[in-house]
């Protein structure tokens, strides 16, 4: 199963909001299957969902983190490979099939693929505009299952 989320960058009441999350989490995990928890990495929705899903990770054992990124530029991944809290956070870093999409529209185009790889996708959308509702409005035309932590 393929947990992926979208939300905003900026956020208000982060620890009740971790609380719906974690529930929101633990409610739809399989009994026997593998978790692949996919978070972007960017803002401070997508660092909660990745220090929920680390969290979850001590009592649900077969999942892992990953950190989707958009760009595979060196300098981007010397960014990435340095930082301690992604180390601490992220099983491994994964650069979807982005080569050909310019770097303009690679966020974008990864929130996509990140969505068309769901089983479940899980939001923080509280207004109709921004990165996050275009993401939220693209897994809804997919059909996706969601849950929209702001309803």
């Amino acid at each position: 199963m393929i947990i992926s989320f979208t939300g905003h960058s900026t956020l208000q009441n982060r620890e009740e909001l971790a609380i719906k999350l974690k529930n929101a989490i633990c409610s739809n995990l399989p009994k026997d299957e593998k978790v692949s928890f996919f978070c972007g990495g960017y803002g401070e929705f997508d660092t909660l969902c990745a220090k929920v899903c680390h969290e979850l990770k001590k009592s649900y054992v077969d999942c892992e983190v990953l950190l989707i990124t958009p760009y595979i530029t060196e300098s981007h991944q010397k960014k990435l490979n340095g930082d301690p809290q992604i180390k601490a956070l992220y099983d491994s870093i994964v650069y979807p099939p982005l080569e050909s999409v310019p770097l303009r529209y690679a966020i974008l185009r990864r929130n996509e693929w990140m969505i068309d790889k769901a089983d479940l996708v899980i939001a923080f959308v509280t207004h109709t505009f921004g990165g996050a509702y275009k993401t939220l409005a693209y897994a809804k035309r997919k059909k996706k299952k969601i849950i929209n932590l702001s309803d």
